[in-house]
């Protein structure tokens, strides 16, 4: 694999410090519309740029500081995040909060200046329906199973799964699934790359893999992938770079990652970025987003392209953050 990595004209090789640049750049960007049109995203982009740059080898490429006190100043009374000061506390900016602090090892300042993971803990478990044992996203109600997946993601790095009802929550997932092996956001809703992820990784949390039909669900995923190398949501879509992550991470949790073509998704990933500015978009020629970046390079990470840090499948986050909380 290796060899064949030398052997890429410069152009698709990853260009690294410009993508570094870029996500450097985007706090900058300040007078932009688009800035404040995405104010409602600004805790997932923190998240997402930080995890990029981890990966891509330069964890202080953002102020640790300045990172920490910003998740901060999104918290509520109630423990939850908002995406952005003064925004309604939500179980996604809260998993994005959480996921920040578990990389920046600093659990600690939650304890002494925030809210403490107890509250965090609190605010989750009390969106668990314990009637069914999904979760919804916020007071509002709406459930889904990637807010289940961002409970089981953010609770068991909190150490904290206890509060929830997790058989009721895994009980929830196996009724997702489909029989074609893949699994929907809700029961009898059609299989889709990005649910499948959620509800794998639930159930690897869970440690009830025993639940998935391994064989059928690796057939679905590797069957996403298109002539270009790309791999797209579900069939008859087109391909798209954070399906890099979707189906990738989810062949990982199943030991299936062999099943597609390793190179062409890669020579298709790199075709994506913008390799002088920076950053990667959903397919070639399009418009970069730190987005796509963040699943460009995750997509990359766990097909081993050399100089990228280890990703971890199952919480998005790098294996050496992964390593510190739960141990090798």
């Amino acid at each position: 694999m290796t060899g064949a990595f030398q052997q890429l004209p410069e152009e698709l090789k990853l260009a690294t410090s410009a993508h570094v640049k870029y996500i450097q750049s985007l706090d900058t960007r300040q007078d932009e519309y688009d800035y404040w049109l995405t104010e409602h995203l600004r805790l997932n982009g923190v998240y997402w740029g930080l995890t990029a740059l981890h990966l891509l080898g330069v964890p202080e490429g953002l102020p640790r500081s300045e990172t920490i006190d910003f998740v901060l100043s999104c918290q509520h009374e109630d423990g939850g995040f908002g995406a952005a000061p003064g925004h309604d506390a939500h179980m996604l900016s809260t998993v994005s909060a959480v996921q920040i602090l578990a990389m920046v090892d600093a659990f600690d300042e939650l304890e002494t200046r925030g809210k403490g993971k107890a509250q965090v803990g609190k605010y989750i478990a009390n969106l668990q329906n314990r009637q069914t044992g999904t979760f919804a996203g916020d007071e509002w109600g709406e459930e889904d199973t990637r807010f289940l997946y961002g409970a089981f993601n953010a609770l068991s790095l909190l150490g904290l799964m206890d509060l929830i009802d997790v058989d009721k929550a895994v009980d929830y997932v196996a009724a997702c699934a489909n029989f074609d092996g893949g699994y929907g956001v809700s029961p009898g809703a059609e299989s889709h790359s990005g649910q499948i992820f959620t509800c794998v990784a639930s159930l690897t949390i869970a440690k009830r893999q025993d639940l998935i039909d391994k064989e059928r669900l690796g057939k679905w995923l590797s069957e996403r992938q298109l002539a270009n190398g790309g791999l797209n949501g579900r069939p008859e879509k087109k391909e798209d770079v954070c399906y890099s992550w979707w189906v990738l991470s989810s062949l990982e949790m199943i030991g299936k990652t062999h099943w597609i073509d390793r190179d062409k998704l890669i020579n298709f990933i790199l075709q994506c970025q913008d390799t002088e500015k920076g950053g990667i978009s959903d397919r070639p020629g399009d418009m970069v987003d730190v987005w796509h970046t963040l699943f460009g390079i995750t997509g990359l990470s766990l097909l081993g392209y050399p100089g990228l840090e280890l990703v971890d499948e199952v919480y998005c986050l790098p294996k050496s953050t992964i390593t510190r909380i739960f141990g090798p």
